[in-house]
């Protein structure tokens, strides 16, 4: 069975940086069969992309994008979210996923096609 295990959040000012982390395991195949991804959710709302990673490739949100690189050593289990300049509206519970990827599409952005999913980890941004 498959476990993600997100660390890293806490509490920042507005414009500072913080780096998550998200170590997957379980995984029967190399970790490079599978698109990692991160999710968000603010309290009230629904949980929403932030990034997705296949092998090196990223792809993410337009309100983190310039801000936020996700990205992992080759080969290796553990993703990161490097997060930049970050504002207030970036506060959330940071979740992390994983699935196999299906190479005849792109890595989904849909919350719905990811099943693994770990605790989460608080971001919280003051003013």
């Amino acid at each position: 069975q498959v476990h993600v295990v997100e660390s890293g959040g806490g509490l920042v000012q507005a414009g500072g940086s913080l780096r998550l982390s998200c170590a997957a395991s379980g995984h029967t195949l190399s970790a490079n069969a599978y698109d990692m991804a991160w999710f968000r959710q603010a309290p009230g709302k629904r949980r929403e992309f932030v990034a997705n990673l296949r092998l090196n490739d990223a792809d993410y949100a337009d309100s983190v994008k310039g801000r936020f690189i996700m990205d992992r050593e080759y080969g290796d289990k553990t993703v990161f979210l490097q997060m930049n300049d970050l504002k207030p509206g970036d506060t959330a519970v940071y979740y992390c996923s994983t699935r196999l990827s299906d190479l005849w599409s792109s890595p989904s952005r849909l919350v719905g096609d990811y099943s693994t999913w770990g605790r989460g980890t608080q971001v919280t941004v003051s003013s």
